[in-house]
């Protein structure tokens, strides 16, 4: 292969909605250069990018891929993303490493609410984007008002760079707004065609709309358009370039992948438009230092993907952000401090890896084994101190347990979800000591089924996955008081410790203990929320001083297992006023035991109140499905907040109880067609309803009876 400087690479993402035609205009874009004899097809799992046998079964990407193709002197990466946004870690990573986003919008449905997921992420990155209207030999293909949601949905800057001429079943012209010509497509040939007189009219006022588009974004150009009532189509190109570069313009393309229609036009401008990475602004590092595109530069990778591949070990993909690599360097990883060799260099072509020697500055390949790395790791030359800034990846919609099918296969399973782990960053696992379980945090329905593949077919365990418990909480409502007297005798030195406690519900700023004399107050902030005051009202020594951290102690183990449900115990104030001690059997288990029963004789006469996490649920729907979504969460004992209008879109906000969450993630892709999406984060905890407080108290102590029987 040959030699590419940084001048001459381009790095592009194929981003938008599942079925849009990414994978196809990926496999299109290598057909056009050559670099394949004939285009595979998704649905015959024949196509280079969707090569993983999940993506093959179900037809669909799952995983973002790596490809090139070449162009009139130009390396072009191409990093084919998946379209569901359960896989949006997929999508993030890669526009992290891009430096031109091509969002493709089906010709037949319009902007989808990917699509708009999507946006949301280049617009926290400023990727230059560009938009290309697919399928369009589709019947229902309607080239206008796709244009026109595009338009709506992300901004006036959506320029037309190429309108059909005949949209629809046998479309195969196109008429170039910027090169001011007409392509005709027919067999795989391009004819370079004028303009047809029937369309000059038209071309002529986008051509005029284009220009203004363009000069209102540089004042240089603006000026020269006034002077000379045009631009030069340089001048275009330069302009568009540079807006790209600033976030401001996103040129919009026509094709159909299918067909190979508009494909060679697309790449030729990103050859001559589309930024390379050291025209892009230079990365920043966490210190805050710049660091420039450039290949004389200090050796600097990012590692942005890792793929666990069986028999091999740990594939893990970079952008070279400064420098030059070359195969048997030694890199400072600057996360944890350890060198680092690249025993290999690859390039990444689907499933093929293709060796190399050395990589430059804005180029993309990978390498094998590395010990230490992982996603989000800088490594560089030894003594740089170089650390670019990490992805953010977006918190998860979704958790449930995991357990094994067999007993003893635990840490199968732990290194199993480790592997998993480290080719996914959305997924989060949680060993909870509250709920006993192991939880995993993930995107949803679609999400979890991957996981679970892997889990079985690649690590080859049975497993099964559940609703997990709900991590509720115990308190009080009023104040109570109790006694409680421990008392044991068995020959010699016997047990005994006796503490009167009162409990009351905190909150801020109550005043004082009513009727007590406070000697000393404790803060305790508690790690699950919420906090505990423990106060020392004991008058003329009867109990000794050094006995009182035993009672907390005792208080405290109860908290950890409330009297309700076993869950924990927050926002309560325990003030211990009197008690009896005696000279040899006191001691301070007796004062814990004390402590401990006399807290939790006075919570159940404190009228006890169980609490459980409400979460903000964000739904975005189309304006026909708010109805369905509204009615649905209805049925989940959740809150409508408000309803906001978003182009053609509506985001719902409800409060939503947690309990009442499993499963939503599917429910709601059934009854929106798979046209919604949602975000959900933690609230505040809420009072339990009383008949479902009820019905928990009654699981809780008959799950407790049959654990003591079966014991």
């Amino acid at each position: 292969m040959p030699a590419f400087d940084t001048n001459h690479v381009k790095n592009i993402a194929l981003l938008g909605h599942a079925g849009s035609g990414k994978t196809t205009l990926a496999e299109a874009m290598i057909f056009e250069a050559g670099l394949i004899d004939r285009m595979g097809k998704v649905e015959d799992g024949t196509t280079m990018s969707d090569y993983h046998e999940l993506e093959i079964e179900r037809g669909n990407s799952i995983f973002s891929s790596l490809l090139h193709t070449q162009w009139d002197g130009y390396k072009i990466n191409i990093i084919d993303t998946p379209g569901y946004d359960d896989f949006v870690g997929e999508v993030i990573s890669a526009l992290r490493v891009a430096d031109t986003g091509v969002l493709l919008l089906n010709a037949g449905v319009g902007v989808e609410v990917g699509a708009d997921l999507i946006w949301d992420y280049t617009e926290q990155f400023k990727t230059p984007m560009i938009f290309v209207i697919n399928q369009l030999d589709h019947e229902k293909a309607d080239y206008d008002k796709t244009l026109l949601d595009a338009k709506n949905h992300f901004g006036s800057n959506v320029a037309a760079i190429q309108y059909p001429v005949n949209p629809g079943i046998g479309f195969n012209e196109i008429i170039d707004i910027l090169h001011m010509v007409m392509y005709r497509f027919n067999n795989g040939k391009t004819e370079e065609l004028p303009i047809p007189d029937s369309e000059r009219e038209r071309a002529d006022a986008l051509h005029k709309e284009l220009i203004e588009v363009v000069a209102s974004n540089d004042e240089e150009l603006m000026e020269k358009y006034f002077e000379l009532g045009e631009l030069s189509e340089e001048d275009l190109k330069h302009g568009i370039k540079k807006a790209m570069i600033h976030h401001d313009l996103f040129p919009l393309f026509c094709t159909s992948a299918k067909n190979n229609i508009g494909i060679s036009r697309l790449l030729g401008f990103i050859d001559v438009v589309c930024p390379s990475a050291n025209e892009m602004p230079p990365q920043h590092t966490v210190s805050g230092n710049i660091l420039e595109c450039n290949a004389a530069g200090p050796a600097c990778i990012f590692v942005f993907k890792v793929i666990v591949e069986p028999h091999v070990g740990e594939l893990s993909l970079f952008k070279v952000y400064s420098g030059t690599v070359k195969a048997g360097m030694e890199l400072v990883n600057e996360d944890n401090g350890t060198v680092e060799k690249l025993n290999q260099l690859l390039l990444v072509e689907g499933h093929k890896r293709i060796n190399v020697n050395e990589l430059v500055a804005g180029d993309i390949g990978a390498t094998l084994k590395l010990k230490n790395t992982h996603v989000n790791n800088t490594l560089h030359e030894k003594g740089k101190n170089l650390e670019l800034k990490r992805i953010v990846f977006p918190t998860s919609n979704m958790t449930v347990y995991i357990e094994t099918v067999k007993k003893g296969e635990e840490e199968k399973l732990s290194q199993a979800l480790h592997s998993i782990r480290e080719e996914d960053d959305t997924v989060q696992v949680e060993i909870s000591p509250e709920l006993k379980q192991t939880l995993i945090h993930c995107q949803g329905e679609l999400h979890l089924a991957i996981i679970k593949w892997k889990i079985e077919h690649q690590h080859k365990l049975e497993v099964v996955f559940g609703q997990p418990k709900i991590p509720y909480r115990e308190t009080i409502r009023r104040m109570a008081e109790s006694n409680y007297r421990h008392k044991k005798q068995s020959g010699g030195s016997g047990q005994f410790g006796e503490v009167y406690m009162r409990i009351e519900p905190w909150h801020e700023g109550m005043p004082e203990p009513a009727g007590l004399n406070v000697r000393n107050r404790e803060e305790h902030n508690l790690e699950w929320g919420g906090k505990l005051w423990f106060y020392n009202c004991i008058v003329g020594g009867a109990i000794e001083n050094r006995f009182l951290p035993s009672i907390l102690k005792g208080v405290m183990e109860k908290m950890h297992t409330g009297p309700l449900t076993g869950s924990y115990v927050r926002d309560v104030r325990v003030c211990v006023y009197d008690g009896k001690m005696h000279p040899v059997d006191s001691n301070d288990i007796s004062f814990k035991i004390a402590g401990l029963q006399a807290f939790r004789q006075a919570f159940n006469m404190a009228d006890p109140q169980l609490l459980e996490p409400i979460y903000l649920l964000e739904v975005t729907c189309l304006n026909d499905q708010t109805g369905s979504v509204i009615n649905d969460l209805q049925t989940r004992r959740g809150i409508v907040e408000g309803i906001k209008t978003e182009g053609h879109f509506q985001k719902i906000s409800a409060f939503v109880p947690l309990a009442e969450m499993y499963g939503y993630s599917s429910a709601l892709r059934s009854f929106t067609k798979g046209r919604a999406k949602f975000s959900m984060k933690f609230h505040e905890y809420a009072a339990v309803p009383f008949e479902l407080q009820k019905t928990l108290i009654e699981n809780y102590k008959k799950q407790h009876m049959e654990e003591e029987m079966a014991h």
